[in-house]
């Protein structure tokens, strides 16, 4: 890190709503992702639709925007026939009027207009939600990312381009470039937001082709790992359990070097978008950070 005080002022978690899944789809399974997907007749409880906000002292930065209210409320949302059945299959949301990007700021005290940089994880609708409103920031998504919106049928793979190539947005297509910080093994490659070290994007590949994870690190307090949908539950994630969507290889590979990581940081809390358990992750490793920075 290249910081000397602290450039993060706050770091918050909100929830966009709630989401109920498949338990195959948290994993682990051996089945097939579309056998699963056609016969389970099981959901999970509610999990959190979660938006992480840092207040970095280059602006406010998201990681990852939420679901959109529109895709409870306007029936022309998801897209019709079978790739409209595997949707309704996949997912199930409940999204109240006062649980939108918009209301989630406001409730920490931030406007809309201060969100200066938001990252997303990857292009799934339940990640893109606040795209509508966010014409003014810089919106950041890795390359190979982007380059998928691109390949055959879009929508069967979750990126539904209506909602994501919006007039007006300022992407930032990000790709990863040689880390000069040996701390980060086995990460060698990834980007470094600022330039100062606190918020590095690292690639973590398999949920999607071109996923993102974002370290976050501060003096005198533990670092966090936010990981978008590399898993649903941080344990699972710690046994070395996959979920079950994704390139199960690349997943594999990424699981790995996240709990290689976890070796070199043992405080390191991994907090991802849908895992009941993150925000009080969240709360835990804030708490820790102030109890050393009063101790100091």
């Amino acid at each position: 890190m290249t910081f000397s005080t602290d450039p993060i002022k706050n770091i918050s978690v909100i929830s966009t709503g709630s989401v109920a899944i498949r338990p195959e789809h948290v994993g682990p399974t051996w089945k097939n992702t579309y056998v699963w997907l056609f016969t389970s007749t099981r959901w999970t409880a509610a999990r959190p639709i979660n938006v992480y906000v840092i207040e970095h002292r280059d602006g406010v930065v998201l990681f990852d925007t939420g679901q959109d209210r529109a895709s409870v409320t306007d029936p022309a949302y998801f897209p019709g026939g079978l790739n409209g059945l595997v949707y309704s299959r996949l997912a199930k949301f409940e999204i109240g009027p006062t649980e939108t990007l918009a209301a989630g700021l406001s409730e920490l005290g931030y406007r809309v207009q201060d969100v200066n940089t938001a990252v997303i994880s990857h292009l799934h609708q339940d990640h893109i939600g606040g795209l509508p409103l966010l014409g003014h920031a810089d919106i950041v998504v890795s390359r190979d990312e982007w380059n998928s919106l691109s390949a055959p049928l879009p929508e069967m793979r979750g990126l539904m381009r209506s909602h994501i190539e919006l007039p007006g947005l300022n992407w930032k297509r990000v790709a990863p470039e040689p880390l000069a910080d040996p701390t980060l093994a086995p990460f060698t490659d990834g980007h470094d937001l600022f330039g100062d070290g606190s918020l590095v994007l690292l690639p973590t590949a398999g949920h999607t082709p071109g996923s993102l994870s974002m370290l976050v690190r501060r003096p005198g307090h533990a670092p966090l790992l936010m990981v978008g949908d590399l898993t649903y539950d941080a344990d699972l994630l710690f046994a070395g359990e996959l979920p079950g969507v994704g390139d199960k290889k690349q997943m594999r590979d990424a699981v790995a070097k996240v709990n290689a990581l976890r070796q070199k940081m043992p405080d390191l809390a991994v907090l991802a978008a849908h895992d009941p358990a993150a925000a009080d992750r969240l709360a835990a490793a804030l708490a820790t950070g102030a109890v050393a920075h009063a101790a100091g």
